[in-house]
């Protein structure tokens, strides 16, 4: 009798053994609820970051920019940072809702500074051609910039690009408004930039200049009695876009928002006729 108490009692531990270990299976069955997932590093986080939702994040919008180019980036008497492209990017900001911050550097190292993450857009009338392109994203382009044929108000010999063959055009030597003058045949005279050109045009010691037409609307809305007159513009405009790292696709894209709100509601063409008395986004 004893031995069958004992052989009784032995089978239900045995039994008792495989029912535990039959519900410990079940727990990772597919009825189970999942188990949590594993908390990502703040590294891991931070790489999934959108550049949008960083900017959101610290509420500014790092901008670079040289602070040199009038009129679209430049220091006013009182020292204050403007210009036409600081206005447009300043409203984008406003619009995203962010605090603009500009930081100013170098043509050249403003690309470098771009690579190295010290800003978030350049806004400094950024040319999109197709080698930049393989590299950086653009916004939608919000100016486009045309080479201008100028002489003297009293020229009235010139009548367009096909008229200037061995004519003395006041040219800086390595520009690519300069190839235009050669392509039509014009004689080339040395200048240092824009304001020897004119000033060379005005005393009449050169026929023309080939010269940036923004440039000359600004200049005209400034000294509106130079006696210099546009004659003919090129029929290939460049377009110039915001600049950013290759893969900002959210931001750029909420930049394009931004301008096309703007153009539509009229701030954009306020702040163009404000600088150059035009719309110059066409």
């Amino acid at each position: 009798m004893k031995k069958l108490l004992f052989s009784a009692l032995i089978s239900s531990l045995l039994l008792g053994i495989v029912g535990c270990g039959s519900q410990g299976s079940g727990s990772s069955s597919n009825n189970a609820a999942p188990a949590p997932a594993p908390e990502q590093a703040p590294a891991e986080q931070k790489a999934e970051q959108s550049l949008l939702d960083k900017v959101k994040a610290e509420g500014k919008l790092v901008i670079g920019t040289e602070g040199t180019y009038a009129p679209f980036t430049f220091h006013d008497q009182s020292g204050k940072l403007t210009g036409f492209d600081v206005e447009v990017i300043t409203e984008v900001a406003r619009r995203l809702g962010v605090e603009p911050v500009f930081q100013e550097t170098q043509w050249d190292a403003m690309f470098a500074g771009l690579d190295a993450k010290r800003f978030d857009v350049v806004a400094n009338q950024v040319g999109i051609r197709p080698d930049r392109q393989e590299k950086y994203d653009f916004s939608n382009p919000y100016t486009v910039s045309t080479a201008v044929l100028v002489t003297h108000k009293d020229n009235n010999t010139v009548t367009g690009f096909d008229s200037i063959k061995g004519l003395k055009a006041a040219q800086t030597l390595t520009s690519n408004l300069t190839d235009i003058a050669k392509q039509n045949g014009a004689e080339i005279v040395g200048v240092e930039g824009f304001n020897q050109a004119i000033d060379l045009l005005v005393s009449k010691r050169v026929d023309i200049t080939i010269n940036d037409g923004l440039s000359l609307l600004d200049f005209l809305k400034q000294k509106p009695d130079t006696p210099i007159k546009i004659v003919a513009k090129h029929p290939d405009g460049a377009k110039n876009g915001f600049l950013f790292r290759k893969g900002s696709t959210d931001l750029v894209e909420a930049v394009n928002k931004a301008l096309d709100e703007m153009m539509q509601d009229g701030t954009f063409l306020k702040i163009s006729e404000k600088w150059f008395g035009a719309d110059v986004s066409k």
